[in-house]
């Protein structure tokens, strides 16, 4: 979450997402400094792990399949400061009275080396480097000033200068993920032209922007993810929606980028938000943070499974229902702020806008990265904030959680105040440091009990996988095989599991399907079958008076189509060995039948819509239905038989 200033949110609260924080206060007396374990150096960092990065399970691992925490923070800049109003030029007119010309912050007072070793001091790994669209298609020179401590990227254009940034960290040991924040420069949070991906630009251009820059920096391996769109929100007139198959759908986009991209880059991790606010934010109109609650029943699937990362953001002065906006200003409503809440109701709502992602063995089951929080520090006094900062970074310490805090770099005076209280290094125009690791500032406890905590260390074992597969709109095309291939059953709505993933079970009249690894047998060379007759039912009629399709043997399920509800067609693909031909009939034409243990039965990924379910030890052979008794044609038994 950026923090706009109080003009500008007064000016537009009705439809924000964000929020203005209380200016600084004087500095308190100085206070003891805690003793804090030697940070790393850069060449420490590289050589404790090795790139690129996935995920396992809830746990995002480097390639030797050890865990690598995200320990981040968020070097901002590269979205532009200037707050929309005003002379451009005047200082005043930009976020905290910071002119960053478009690149990330401090360049200008320190050299990068020296803000590393100060990202090093402060114990991250990794950072989160916003940028916006507008950066990639600007081929002005950066004013010498703004990279006056930094003068051999003087003459260089905001790009290149941005480059030789991610050349700086990568070279030091960071992990970087790329964070598309904004679509112009204008900073921040209500009616700014960046409320979603397709605010101020098109889909392509957004999809083609990422593009862009995955092949621009595809050969540093320590570029290891992209977060796709920061803090969606609504615009004037409309709100991003999660799955309806609009131009506003999130889940889609999200889903539809990422997949180009991993098509570009395969070892990227792909980072999705959930919606940042819907609705307006008065006491009679429907409003709200989701954050990653939709995902509980529709989540993602990637073409490459253990690639994808949630994200979600919480700042004190904001709340499930809240905007943020001051108590005396428009878009200010009654509801709860995530700092009005206690500790044991804090950690609750956290689970259910983010945490209960992390759940082993559901189809959403993924890594989630609190990707922005944050609170003033140095010169505040706002007791409640405080509070909720200690039980926030509680939480994420009990949680084991991936962080990043926002933001890290900011502008001091000369005599150490800080412009913007919450960036947790600042420098002055001499380049003298202001730091959270200095006397002062109240954070510094609650910061070393988040990065210094105990964490889950070493090898993270593979664990199977479960994934849906959504057909609610059109195509979902995820295996690498297929997509390269002409349409298998044209007219028809298609999905496709992931290259390592098998069809295990399907929705009757949704459409919806569910792919897992679980036991996966590897798939032999050869074509695969496309099935739309009963020519392959060669061992006895197992649904007598029903239309079926059945995979040849020795073959399993990886894809179906549909016609409307109906079912059209299977796609089986040869296993590498001989399968068992005994076999198990799942009938689910009058309520759910899904195992009773085993992966994503315990959660609903087709809300209103009976499920069938193959063992996780079985492979799915073949779909019965029928057209009589109004049945429509929709699958009512699957055909499931061992693995093994």
């Amino acid at each position: 979450m950026r923090r706009p200033a109080l003009s500008a949110l007064l000016a537009t609260a009705a439809l924000l997402a964000g929020a203005a924080a209380p200016g600084a206060a004087a500095a308190p007396p100085p206070t003891t400094p805690l003793t804090v374990a030697a940070p790393m150096t850069g060449a420490q960092l590289a050589a404790s792990w090795t790139a690129p990065l996935s995920t396992r399970g809830r746990y995002v691992v480097d390639a030797d399949g050890d865990r690598f925490k995200l320990k981040s923070g968020n070097w901002a800049g590269a979205q532009g400061t200037y707050e929309g109003s005003g002379d451009i030029n005047d200082v005043t007119n930009h976020q905290a009275d910071q002119n960053s010309h478009n690149l990330p912050l401090g360049l200008d007072r320190a050299p990068l080396d020296r803000i590393l070793a100060d990202f090093h001091a402060l114990g991250l790994n990794s950072i989160r480097l916003p940028f916006a669209n507008a950066l990639l298609h600007d081929t002005s020179t950066v004013p010498d000033a703004a990279v006056a401590a930094n003068p051999q990227l003087k003459g260089r254009t905001p790009l290149q200068v941005f480059d030789a940034v991610v050349k700086a960290l990568t070279d030091d040991g960071f992990a970087v993920i790329l964070n598309n924040h904004t679509t112009s420069y204008r900073f921040c949070c209500g009616l700014d032209g960046n409320e979603r991906w397709n605010s101020g630009q098109s889909t392509q251009a957004w999809e083609d922007d990422w593009l862009f820059l995955v092949n621009r920096y595809k050969n540093d391996k320590r570029v290891v993810g992209v977060d796709l769109r920061n803090e969606i929100r609504r615009d004037t007139w409309d709100d991003p929606n999660w799955g309806w198959g609009d131009d506003h759908d999130a889940y889609a986009a999200y889903e539809n980028a990422g997949n180009r991209i991993l098509q570009a880059n395969p070892d990227l991790l792909i980072v999705m938000e959930g919606i940042n606010w819907y609705g307006i934010p008065t006491d009679i109109t429907s409003h709200g943070r989701p954050n990653l609650k939709p995902v509980r029943n529709l989540s993602h699937t990637l073409i490459r499974s253990g690639k994808l990362v949630y994200a979600a953001h919480v700042y004190a002065f904001t709340g499930p229902k809240h905007s943020g906006a001051s108590d005396d200003g428009w878009g200010s409503t009654h509801d709860s702020r995530y700092q009005d809440f206690t500790a044991e109701e804090l950690a609750r709502v956290v689970d259910e806008e983010a945490l209960f992602v992390t759940q082993d063995g559901r189809h959403f089951t993924a890594p989630v990265w609190l990707s922005e929080f944050g609170a003033g520090g140095r010169g505040s006094d706002n007791a409640k904030e405080q509070a909720w900062f200690r039980n926030f970074t509680d939480i994420l310490v009990r949680n084991d959680t991936d962080f990043a805090v926002w933001p890290l770099v900011g502008w001091a005076d000369a005599t150490g105040r800080p412009n913007d209280n919450w960036a947790l290094v600042s420098y002055d125009t001499a380049g003298r440091k202001t730091s959270l690791d200095q006397p002062g500032d109240w954070r510094t406890a609650d910061w070393r009990k988040l990065v210094d905590a105990p964490a889950r260390e070493g090898r993270i074992a593979p664990t199977d996988r479960w994934n849906m597969l959504n057909l609610d709109f059109g195509d979902q095309n995820l295996s690498e095989t297929l997509r390269v291939q002409p349409d298998w059953s044209q007219g028809n709505r298609k999905g496709n599991c992931p290259d390592s993933q098998r069809v295990v079970a399907l929705a009757r009249s949704s459409n919806r399907g569910l792919c897992t690894d679980a036991g996966q047998p590897a798939k032999a060379a050869g074509a695969w079958t496309t099935v739309t007759d009963e020519r392959y039912v060669t061992h006895g009629d197992w649904a007598s008076g029903y239309n079926k399709l059945q995979c040849p043997d020795h073959t399993f399920a990886v894809g179906y189509s549909v016609n409307g509800n109906s079912m059209a067609a299977l796609k089986c693909a040869p296993a590498d060995r001989a399968l068992p031909l005994t076999q198990r009939l799942v009938w689910f034409d009058h309520g759910d039948n899904r195992p009773a243990t085993g992966g994503a039965t315990a959660d609903d990924w087709a809300p209103g819509h009976y499920k069938g379910q193959c063992a996780d030890g079985e492979y799915l052979a073949g779909v019965a239905y029928t057209w009589k008794w109004n049945h429509g044609g929709v699958p009512d038994a699957l055909l499931c038989r061992p693995l093994r």
